[in-house]
């Protein structure tokens, strides 16, 4: 990624992305733990907690194993339109993944 004059630093962060999305194995249900953050373990049965922990590890993993093991697609699916990630982090999400930005998957990204 080549930076441009006046870029900041979320532009520039290196938010990672799975190559596939059948790859985000993670659960979808249970207590999981987040090792960053000052909140560390999440409820994926509590509504919240699964989009705060969402929006944790899609900025905070630090490798796609990490991240993949965190996400669960068909969750990740269904909060998509609803998560407030950095814009950058978006865009790098929907440029591996097109369909995420498809009209009709909703959000504030469209």
């Amino acid at each position: 990624m080549t930076t441009q004059p006046g870029d900041s630093y979320a532009s520039r962060f290196p938010y990672v992305v799975p190559h596939s999305l059948d790859d985000l194995t993670g659960p979808r249900h249970g207590s999981v733990t987040w090792p960053r953050g000052d909140r560390r373990t999440y409820d994926l049965d509590d509504a919240d907690a699964q989009h705060a922990f969402y929006e944790h590890v899609l900025v905070d993993a630090a490798t796609v194993t990490e991240l993949c093991s965190a996400l669960n697609k068909d969750l990740l699916l269904a909060l998509w339109p609803q998560l407030r990630p950095p814009r950058y982090c978006v865009r790098r999400w929907h440029d591996t993944f097109p369909e995420l930005a498809t009209p009709g998957s909703g959000g504030i990204w469209q």
